[in-house]
């Protein structure tokens, strides 16, 4: 995570800088669905060049699904990214007094400290499902006691995303209890570099990287499966992880959901209005069934799914046969206590 953030603070390109090559539309999932240059960061990018301004581009810009795909592959070494949240800043979002109500709640509630050297940051989904938190607790627990983080910063990510400014006081409820820790994992990808830059101290990692480490989880990979990297994780520290998974390809033998440049591929298209609850503005709606379905094609040997992230795994349900799970459920609990 430390390489990613060098990068940003050593990228100063922007839209000015976009030369209009097109790498980024073989990468991108709105590109893909609709093949319109308004629905693509180049599209974005030459519109500004040319005076577009932020309102103006509002309605496609809110459907990016902030993949974070087209930032490793921009050989101008733009913070597409970031140039997505910049112009998103700009905009009039809608249900932003929601958020911000959601924010202050957060800043209302006791914060605890933990004692512990390593926390969890869940999110909303895998608190949703008690039990396998409750399994993934105990397979990060037993090389270093575990705290799972009573606040997981889901508001601050989605405000993140709609292009919110955090208040001081609401960071500092997440942040503060998280001060002694020298390890957080999170499952939210999104909000991985971003904690890396609020703990300087304590070193970074996705729960996917963290889970894929376990020699137990590592053992009970097929060569037959399918394993599908959480995207926003994966291209946040590109650089670092592609070395991380391509270890784990050459020892295990599974596919990955990976295009010919090493670019994770989503297996939701969801953008900013869908994670509001809303429709988008200008009709757009996801297709997440056509996505999957995208990463699934031509891959006729896999009889299994392993998927990082629970909204890849609904999704996968929904289209596919194949049997899918959640990459913690490939250790038993009968591994766990080690039988």
């Amino acid at each position: 995570m430390a390489n990613y953030i060098k990068r940003k603070q050593d990228a100063q390109k922007e839209h000015p800088d976009c030369s209009g090559c097109g790498l980024c539309l073989l990468v991108c999932p709105l590109w893909r669905r609709n093949r319109d240059l308004q629905h693509s960061p180049q599209g974005w990018a030459k519109a500004l060049q040319h005076g577009a301004t932020p309102t103006e581009l509002a309605d496609t810009v809110q459907d990016c699904t902030l993949c974070r795909a087209c930032d490793p592959v921009c050989p101008e070494q733009i913070d597409v990214s970031g140039m997505i949240l910049k112009l998103r800043k700009r905009m009039t979002q809608p249900r932003t007094a929601v958020l911000q109500e959601r924010m202050s709640a957060q800043m209302r509630r006791p914060a605890r400290t933990y004692r512990e050297k390593t926390a969890l940051l869940a999110g909303e989904a895998l608190r949703a499902q008690p039990e396998l938190l409750s399994h993934i607790e105990v397979l990060l627990g037993k090389k270093s006691a575990l705290a799972v983080a009573e606040d997981d910063g889901a508001d601050i990510s989605l405000a993140i995303e709609a292009g919110l400014e955090i208040p001081s006081e609401r960071l500092a409820v997440l942040i503060e209890p998280l001060w002694r820790a020298d390890k957080v994992i999170a499952a939210d990808g999104l909000l991985l570099p971003y904690l890396a830059q609020w703990l300087p101290n304590a070193k970074i990692f996705s729960l996917g990287e963290t889970l894929s480490s376990l020699k137990s989880v590592r053992l009970n990979l097929r060569a037959t499966d399918l394993y599908v990297i959480e995207p926003r994780a994966y291209h946040a520290d590109y650089v670092r992880l592609v070395k991380h998974y391509e270890r784990l390809r050459k020892e295990c033998g599974c596919e990955f959901n990976l295009d010919l440049q090493r670019i994770a591929i989503p297996a939701t298209s969801s953008g900013l209005p869908q994670r509001l609850g809303l429709e988008a503005n200008d009709g757009y709606v996801p297709d997440d069934d056509m996505q999957a379905r995208w990463v699934l094609h031509g891959r006729n040997n896999i009889t299994r799914i392993v998927v990082e992230s629970l909204e890849d795994r609904a999704a996968f349900q929904k289209v596919s046969d194949i049997p899918v799970v959640h990459l913690a459920e490939l250790v038993s609990s009968l591994e766990e206590a080690g039988a």
